[in-house]
């Protein structure tokens, strides 16, 4: 689940962003000024930013700017400023698009996709789940940017059961797909393994138990 970052100083425009956004699959966390939104994102990844331009303190511009000399994380810039100047202010502090007031959601979403339709590379096929990073490039496992050891068969388990949320998978299959069906292995390696990926993502902070289900008598699954 992709994860996007609302910086604005008014609630009420948080609370309507992440009411447009939500219902689409996406996790928002908001935050209402450049500064908090700045430590935020040198402590924890997101996948897409929607800023304000006229904030107190710190306004847009100066934050895209900050965030820019750190991050190339796609930015959307909101504001109810329509001079051209303005949105071109805006584009070469480093955002990515720019929408202005009053909006709707159709526009808004379209605006989020398009970005990430350019943005993504082909070979990237990353998961990223509320803070939860599996990176199968750097064959890495990480939780808030911080590193998870996990063994080849508990993060190829993991990947399989990220990339097909909400699918339940018998153990046989796991072993089939995960093992090839290696001699000797059994079923009670399935639960091992599940134990083992539970226990370090819980030890990492990582709320497992609300998404790393047994389905009793079944299998496994992940729940979004």
């Amino acid at each position: 689940m992709q994860k996007i970052l609302i910086i604005d100083d008014e609630q009420r425009m948080r609370n309507l962003l992440t009411l447009y956004l939500s219902p689409a699959g996406y996790t928002t966390v908001e935050v209402s000024s450049g500064a908090e939104a700045i430590e935020y994102l040198r402590n924890h990844p997101c996948d897409l930013i929607i800023l304000d331009v006229m904030m107190p303190d710190m306004d847009g511009w100066e934050t895209c700017t900050m965030i820019r000399e750190f991050s190339d994380v796609p930015i959307i810039m909101l504001t109810a400023r329509t001079d051209k100047l303005d949105i071109i202010k805006g584009l070469g502090t480093g955002a990515d698009d720019y929408i202005t007031k009053p909006f709707d959601s159709g526009e808004l979403l379209a605006r989020i996709e398009a970005i990430f339709r350019r943005t993504k590379h082909p070979d990237d096929n990353t998961i990223y789940f509320n803070g939860l990073v599996w990176n199968p490039v750097s064959y890495s496992l990480s939780y808030e940017n911080k590193l998870i050891p996990v063994t080849p068969k508990e993060f190829s388990l993991l990947g399989l059961l990220l990339s097909n949320p909400n699918r339940v998978y018998t153990r046989e299959q796991l072993l089939s797909i995960i093992w090839g069906l290696e001699v000797g292995t059994e079923d009670r390696t399935i639960d091992s393994h599940i134990r083992n990926i539970r226990d370090k993502l819980r030890n990492a902070g990582f709320p497992i138990y609300e998404h790393l289900a047994t389905v009793w008598g079944v299998g496994y699954k992940w729940e979004n």
